[in-house]
C-alpha cells in the first residue's frame, strides 16, 4: 500500500490542487493522502471530500521536510510499505503511480525512485543530479549562465544518457517515491532545514545503502516555479539552508560527495 503527502502553503485549490486530488484518489494502491497545510489561515472547508484524504493545518509554517515527516511517521506507524512525497504543482496519472508501486515491490534494492520530470511544455527538467559543491549552488544562482554552462551540464547529469535509469545521489524533492522502512532507516528529512536542501540530504543518506534511482519509464509534469529566483525572501531562505547543508556535510572537503559523484556510481 501507499501513502502520499503534499505540503501546502496558500494552495491554489481550483486550478492546481483539486485536479491533482481527483486523479490521485483513483490509485488502486492508495491508502491515504496527507495534506499538510503550513498556511497562515486554515482552510475551514476543504473543497474535496474523500475518506482517503486527510487535511492537517499546522499552527505555524514548519517548513517542507518537517511537514512531510509528520506523514512519513504515519506511514511508518501503520506499516505502509511506500510513501510518495510530492509537490502540489505535479500532474501525474494514477495508473503510473500504481505501476511505480508494483515496480518497487519487484525491485527490493531500490530505496527511492523518481520518474522523468518535464515542464508543461514537454521540456525535460533535470531533477536528478550529482551532489552539489558550493560553487555549483551559488554559481548557478549568482554567476552568468554562460560561465556555468559546462559545470551545470555535468551537475545535472546531461553528460549521461538520460533515456536510461541512473543511480543518482541527488533526486529532487518534488516527486520522491520512497520505501518507508528505508526513509525511516535514513532518519527521514533533516528538520534543521526549513526548505531546499532536505531532498539532497535524504537522497545521499539513502544512497549509501540503496539504489536512489532516476527511472524514465514514466513521465510526470512539474510546473516548478523556482520561488527563490523570483522572491528575495525565498532567496535568503535558500542561501541560509544551503549554508546549513554545507556546514553539515563539508564545504570544500566532502569525501562522500567525491565518491558518489564519480560516473561509475551512476550505472545501473
Amino acid at each position: 500500500m501507499l501513502n502520499i503527502s503534499i505540503v501546502l502553503y496558500n494552495p491554489r485549490w481550483e486550478e492546481e490542487l483539486l485536479p491533482l486530488l481527483q486523479e490521485l484518489v483513483k490509485c488502486e494502491r492508495l491508502r491515504k493522502i496527507y495534506l499538510i497545510d503550513n498556511s497562515p489561515v486554515k482552510c475551514e472547508k476543504v473543497p474535496f471530500k474523500s475518506e482517503k484524504v486527510r487535511y492537517m493545518h499546522m499552527d505555524s509554517n514548519l517548513g517542507y521536510g518537517r511537514a512531510h515527516n509528520i506523514a512519513l511517521r504515519e506511514s511508518a506507524y501503520w506499516l505502509t510499505e511506500y510513501h510518495l512525497v510530492m509537490n502540489s504543482d505535479i500532474q501525474v496519472h494514477a495508473a503510473d503511480i500504481d505501476a511505480m508501486h508494483d515496480w518497487m515491490a519487484q525491485n527490493p534494492l531500490v530505496g527511492l525512485l523518481m520518474p522523468k520530470l518535464v515542464k508543461p511544455n514537454g521540456e525535460q527538467q533535470y531533477a536528478a543530479k550529482r551532489l552539489p559543491t558550493p560553487f555549483d549552488v551559488f554559481g548557478r544562482r549568482f554567476l552568468p549562465k554562460w560561465l556555468m554552462a559546462r559545470r551545470n551540464k555535468r551537475y545535472e547529469l546531461r553528460d549521461l544518457d538520460l533515456s536510461r535509469p541512473i543511480n543518482a545521489p541527488y533526486l529532487e524533492g518534488s516527486f520522491m517515491f520512497l520505501r518507508t522502512t528505508v526513509a525511516v532507516e535514513a532518519g527521514l528529512f533533516d528538520e534543521r532545514y526549513f526548505m531546499y536542501p532536505e531532498d539532497i540530504d535524504l537522497t545521499r543518506t539513502i544512497h549509501r545503502n540503496w539504489l536512489t534511482l532516476y527511472y524514465p519509464e514514466w513521465t510526470v509534469v512539474h510546473v516548478h516555479e523556482q520561488a527563490s529566483y523570483k522572491n528575495r525572501h525565498m532567496l535568503w531562505i535558500h542561501v541560509q539552508n544551503m549554508c546549513r547543508y554545507f556546514n553539515k556535510w563539508g564545504w570544500l572537503f566532502d569525501k562522500e560527495r567525491r565518491i558518489f559523484n564519480r560516473e561509475p556510481f551512476f550505472k545501473h
